[in-house]
């Protein structure tokens, strides 16, 4: 079903607790109740903690990319600043959240990667704007 280990040992256990006992462990392994029948009883997984990563997920891309246009606006502008200066003019331009400085630093190697930006060849903690 796609779940990441820590989600599914959730939904096992919530299964293994009910009245139904849809799962049960035998021999130190998880077994499907092959026994419980009920017509009347639905089983869902609880969805809410998947949706919640992926909202976590989707958060975090957003952020990702506000920051990236930030760092490219900023520089686009400058074509020349130090990375300390860049740092705090993305934080004052961020309204919506306040990006750590991890996070715009991850984003200013991930644009370096991608030649949006090159670092200076006689100072490294000054970036250059290539257009």
């Amino acid at each position: 079903m796609g779940f990441d280990e820590e989600t599914a040992k959730k939904n096992i256990h919530s299964m293994m607790q009910s009245k139904a006992r849809l799962i049960v462990m035998d021999n130190g392994k998880y077994k499907v109740n092959m026994k419980y029948s009920n017509k009347h009883t639905r089983v869902t997984f609880p969805v809410p903690v998947l949706e919640e990563l992926v909202k976590r997920e989707r958060i975090t891309q957003d952020r990702s990319n506000a920051v990236d246009a930030a760092l490219v606006r900023i520089m686009k502008s400058r074509k020349k600043l130090g990375v300390n200066q860049l740092k705090i003019e993305v934080i004052t331009l961020m309204q919506t959240f306040k990006p750590d400085d991890a996070l715009i630093k991850k984003r200013i190697e991930n644009l370096i990667e991608r030649e949006y930006l090159e670092r200076d060849k006689n100072d490294t903690s000054t970036l250059l704007y290539k257009a």
